[in-house]
């Protein structure tokens, strides 16, 4: 589990420089990031480390990261934001 500090930087990693993936990454750490693996954790972490042109083609389905972990951790975060938008309706 990560430190409140710790958690507070992975905020600010997900403030990214394209509003598409701030509306991605942010709500998947608020509502999803404490229920992963800690193997998932760190993909996510890693994965915010990754350029906003990258994140967004991915993110859009224009291309699959090289990354095995990458790949699957995309996917994962788009279904479960999806479900938890269902889920508000």
């Amino acid at each position: 589990m990560l430190s409140p500090i710790e958690k507070s930087r992975l905020k600010w990693a997900c403030r990214r420089g394209m509003l598409e993936l701030d509306v991605i990454f942010m709500p998947f750490l608020e509502h999803e990031f404490d229920s992963l693996s800690d193997e998932q954790q760190q993909t996510f972490i890693r994965l915010l480390a990754c350029e906003d042109p990258d994140l967004f083609r991915w993110s859009m389905g224009h291309g699959v990261p090289e990354d095995p972990a990458f790949a699957a951790m995309i996917p994962l975060i788009l279904e479960r934001n999806q479900a938890r938008h269902d889920n508000l309706r």
